[in-house]
């Protein structure tokens, strides 16, 4: 057996152990797999390019009023993260009202508006006045939510993450980078239903800021380009039904809508 055929064979064997293996290039370029797994991007305005999401973070509770209308005092908590998968990516492109498949074992769906932060750099204890360094470009986003689902699990001690984490969940338009329209702060966040305004904000509400965000999830998970960040919405959060037109507005972004089907 020569080299090559062995370091494979042996590489095999610690996958399927449950070890983890790290391929180069050249080994990457040989090796074959049983099938194909679609990468999740998502398109960058005004390029044929499409940015790579390694992994999707999501912050609580961010913003002051709707942290108390969820039952929590902004005052005193530190800040925490979730993740949504992947491909809980639902890209909606620019004009268009894309179709969003109301999900299964929900009665109570809701909307959540947000600011979402892709990176193009990362790692460990990033400090804070180098944190917009990693940011590549920003987004308007949709955290989706299956509120019954997330309470009856919170009141029993388990992990919401039926409720948060689940196929389309995380809506998105497209990227537009830091370099072109810069960095957001104060700029006005709402959402609609039916034309019908619901959440009314402005980003100058977080409690924790962009840069804090970065900083704070880097001191528990190190970052990397690829990472995205949803970073908490406003108050007034609610249920839509079949049928139902959400409209998204960031200021200098442009709007995202769809149609609960």
């Amino acid at each position: 057996m020569d080299r090559q055929k062995r370091k494979t064979l042996q590489m095999g064997l610690l996958a399927a152990g449950g070890g983890l293996s790290v391929l180069s290039p050249a080994q990457a370029s040989t090796t074959k797999s049983p099938f194909t797994v679609r990468p999740i991007t998502i398109p960058i305005a005004g390029t044929d390019e499409v940015f790579p999401v390694r992994r999707i973070y999501c912050i609580g509770r961010n913003y002051a009023a709707h942290a108390r209308e969820m039952g929590s005092d902004p005052t005193r908590e530190p800040p925490f993260f979730f993740q949504k998968p992947t491909d809980a990516i639902q890209f909606v492109p620019l004009g268009v009202t894309a179709d969003h498949p109301y999900p299964s074992l929900t009665k109570n769906y809701h909307y959540e508006v947000e600011l979402v932060v892709a990176l193009k750099s990362g790692g460990k204890n990033i400090p804070m006045n180098r944190a917009l360094d990693c940011v590549y470009g920003y987004a308007v986003g949709l955290d989706m939510t299956r509120r019954d689902l997330q309470r009856m699990m919170g009141d029993q001690k388990k992990p919401w993450e039926i409720g948060k984490s689940f196929d389309q969940s995380a809506p998105i338009g497209p990227l537009y980078p830091a370099s072109r329209i810069g960095h957001f702060q104060q700029e006005k966040i709402s959402l609609s239903v039916n034309g019908e305004t619901k959440q009314n904000a402005s980003l100058a509400h977080m409690i924790w800021s962009v840069a804090e965000q970065i900083t704070k999830i880097s001191e528990a998970n190190e970052l990397f380009a690829g990472d995205i960040i949803y970073t908490g919405t406003p108050e007034n959060v609610g249920p839509v039904v079949k049928g139902d037109v959400i409209v998204c507005k960031i200021d200098r972004l442009p709007d995202l809508s769809i149609k609960i089907v």
